[in-house]
């Protein structure tokens, strides 16, 4: 096992990690950019060390200062969180190439599926269903043509794509061509590849993901899956598991093709296989090479400490045998508390002069919030996650009601009254919403 760990990335990531650390007696090493000085993850862990400025290009993308204060520590591994260098198989290589574990799935795992293409062929030589699209495009008349064969709406998107960047859905061919150059472009910028295939675009489907943890001898587990279908502009508000709806025959069909995924790559630590479901078909969308900002849904549901066993399959030690995939008996929801203008959704800034996190049994707020500290604008504008749990799904969703009625913050704006009308609405109630549903309520 591990001695010391250090992890490269802030804010409540961060903040669980460390926890998950502490907990198993392992050793902590914090950075920080000059702008997160005093943010929690530099209080909570045995050591601390700023890295740069406050742009995460500065400091929690500056791959050179991490790895120069990982040897200096003493840390023999490092926990990228999500986002920041989470999928970067430059900086995986650039690990291993010191000595150093990088937890997650290794450099040419994320290198196959961080190529979106790449990731496409490799599921459908497993026999996962993909949706019907292209190879890499060399320019946009080829992506005129190709739309025109597959037919409207398809979707343009980037190889290296992510957090909803480098996507564009486009609805007739007049659109085609500026498309192309927009995504190639916003993707160079973003990711540093502006490579671009192109998909028929599915609408009106739910947007459903499994999550999976692996070991170096080859076990998969399955832990269940997540209805993640509440987005806006691609990014994502609120997570349940298990998902709602889903009948029994396609939700083994779904776990059935992560696993497959997951052993053809001979998969390692934690990973999420995500997919677009529309009524009884569903095909491959991506998947995800780190651990899930949603993964706490699914430890409610099923008890598992999911970070802690990224760590342990990363240092090496086998899932147990005797372990066996757990069946839901209870039901969790997340939303994300994010900083946000209520008016444009615009990021939002400033000091929290009130915090008041709500309590209760099996009522959860993953966070690296504290009265006085800072909302800057160099980060994301996740603020954190709130998560709650309960036997069945009308009581999970009763309890959330609860929970962010008793939740405040004042001094930074933020999404919670977006929340309860979501909780409210009868498309939510019901199940059986979309990735439209932001669009019909709010």
């Amino acid at each position: 096992m591990f001695s010391k760990i250090l992890i490269a990335n802030r804010g409540e990531v961060a903040v669980r990690v460390i926890r998950a650390c502490k907990e198993m007696g392992i050793d902590t090493v914090a950075v920080c950019s000059s702008a997160d000085r005093e943010a929690l993850h530099t209080v909570m862990a045995d050591e601390s060390y700023c890295i740069g400025g406050p742009l995460a290009s500065e400091s929690y993308l500056n791959m050179d200062a991490i790895l120069t204060v990982a040897k200096k520590s003493g840390a023999d591994a490092i926990h990228p969180g999500y986002g920041m260098l989470a999928e970067n198989p430059e900086f995986a290589c650039l690990c291993e190439a010191a000595g150093i574990t990088l937890i997650g799935p290794g450099a040419a795992v994320m290198e196959q599926m961080g190529q979106k293409e790449v990731a496409r062929d490799i599921a459908k030589k497993a026999g996962v269903p993909v949706a019907e699209g292209t190879e890499l495009l060399k320019d946009a008349k080829e992506a005129e043509e190709t739309a025109e064969a597959i037919g409207y709406p398809v979707i343009l998107k980037a190889r290296s794509g992510g957090g909803g960047r480098g996507i564009r859905i486009i609805r007739r061919k007049e659109e085609t061509a500026a498309a192309f150059e927009q995504v190639k472009k916003e993707a160079a910028c973003a990711f540093g590849d502006d490579g671009i295939f192109l998909e028929k675009y599915m609408e009106n489907v739910k947007h459903i993901e499994v999550q999976i943890l692996g070991d170096r001898d080859g076990h998969i587990l399955v832990l269940g899956d997540r209805d993640c279908s509440v987005q806006r502009k691609n990014q994502k508000l609120i997570e349940e598991c298990p998902a709602p709806v889903l009948t029994d025959s396609l939700r083994d069909r779904i776990r059935e093709a992560a696993r497959k995924l997951a052993q053809a790559v001979h998969y390692v630590t934690t990973g999420t296989v995500e997919f677009l479901v529309k009524g009884d078909s569903f095909v491959f969308l991506e998947m995800n090479t780190r651990l899930q900002v949603e993964h706490s849904v699914t430890e409610m549901v099923y008890g598992l400490d999911i970070v802690e066993w990224q760590i342990r399959t990363a240092a090496g030690i086998p899932l147990p045998e005797t372990y066996m995939e757990p069946e839901e008996e209870r039901h969790a929801i997340e939303c994300r508390i994010c900083a946000e203008n209520g008016s444009d959704h615009r990021p939002s800034t400033g000091k929290v002069k009130m915090l008041h996190v709500p309590g209760g049994v099996n009522v959860r707020f993953d966070s690296a919030l504290y009265q006085d500290c800072e909302i800057t604008p160099y980060y994301d504008s996740l603020l954190g996650k709130l998560i709650v749990c309960a036997d069945t799904r009308d009581a999970a969703i009763r309890k959330m009601k609860c929970a962010l009625s008793e939740f405040v913050l004042i001094g930074v704006e933020h999404n919670r009254e977006m929340h309860m009308k979501l909780m409210e609405d009868e498309i939510f109630l019901d199940g059986r919403y979309d990735t439209g549903i932001v669009g019909k309520v709010l």
